[in-house]
């Protein structure tokens, strides 16, 4: 009889508890946030979306513009991402502190343009931050300006929302 209850509690152990194994299951993009580091913004069909640059040192703020200007990478463009940023004549980017200011007298930016301007405001954000580390993106203020208009100031999270 114990050699019958020890068989059966042995048995029943090594079926497990009845959940059967599946495989890998797609939980769709990872969540959005203000992660720490070097990210620049670019548009998809669902918003903007942040990618990572952790192999860049960034020495300015205008270096942000310039990997804005240079797009997605392949793998990037091919999981949807493009950049609407684009830039007529000059353009400059100052910072001070919690706040940052683009201004570029030759270009239009349209209030309507909301993934272009979030792409400006969140990639400059992250940099300002990642440029002073005792900054938290969302703590960055960034106004736009172009064409004797100004724009902002807006903080990341307002773009990020759906």
């Amino acid at each position: 009889m114990r050699t019958l209850t020890f068989g059966a509690l042995l048995l029943a152990a090594l079926a497990g508890c009845g959940i059967t194994p599946t495989g890998v299951i797609d939980a769709g993009p990872p969540v959005p946030g203000l992660t720490r580091g070097l990210r620049i913004y670019f548009a998809s069909d669902t918003g903007l979306r942040g990618v990572s640059r952790p192999d860049l040192k960034l020495h300015s703020l205008d270096g942000v513009i310039k990997l804005l200007m240079a797009g997605p990478n392949e793998s990037e463009q091919k999981s949807g991402l493009t950049n609407l940023v684009a830039f007529e004549g000059s353009y400059r980017v100052s910072g001070n502190a919690h706040r940052v200011a683009l201004d570029a007298p030759d270009t239009y930016l349209s209030p309507d343009a909301r993934l272009r301007n979030g792409q400006l405001v969140c990639s400059l954000a992250r940099a300002q931050a990642a440029l002073h580390p005792a900054l938290r993106p969302d703590d960055v203020q960034v106004t736009l300006r172009a064409r004797g208009e100004s724009l902002g100031p807006y903080v990341c999270s307002y773009f990020l929302r759906n």
